[in-house]
């Protein structure tokens, strides 16, 4: 993985280029460690060689995983970076396509680029942060009045 700062404005804006092999969660997560990300938006594009996709399952309270061991183009990769405790965490939903054409999406848990995925990260100056919600069992974010 190789980064670059592109804007040190009230937003700061990294480019963050993934290579084949690399796992884009625990990456991501880890740039946002070593940079103090507290509150931040990615978009990204690029490709996997496999992924795991999640799909909340409401009763259940949990994400049924989804494998998908094949090349796939990221052709839409959204989420924020948030503080859950005192760690930023990524929650990230991707849009995969298929050699056919077709598509498949949901909660990223994991992937695996090849040959490359190219992030834009763009940090707020305030901060985010996610608290366990009982109703859903997840920790969702929190606006403060």
């Amino acid at each position: 993985m190789r980064a670059k700062l592109i804007n040190d404005g009230p937003e700061r804006t990294f480019a963050v280029v993934f290579d084949t092999g690399d796992e884009v969660i625990s990456g991501l997560e880890s740039f946002a460690r070593e940079h103090s990300l507290t509150a931040a938006r990615i978009t990204a594009i690029g490709a996997f060689e496999r992924a795991t996709l999640g799909y909340f399952e409401w009763r259940a309270k949990r994400y049924e995983r989804i494998e998908k061991n094949e090349q796939m183009e990221v052709l839409s990769l959204i989420g924020d970076l948030a503080l859950q405790g005192a760690e930023a965490k990524l929650h990230a939903h991707a849009v995969l396509g298929r050699r056919d054409g077709s598509t498949c999406g949901g909660h990223l848990l994991q992937g695996y680029v090849r040959p490359t995925l190219e992030v834009l990260i763009t940090d707020s100056p305030n901060y985010l942060k996610r608290e366990h919600d009982p109703e859903t069992g997840l920790a969702l974010i929190r606006i403060g009045a």
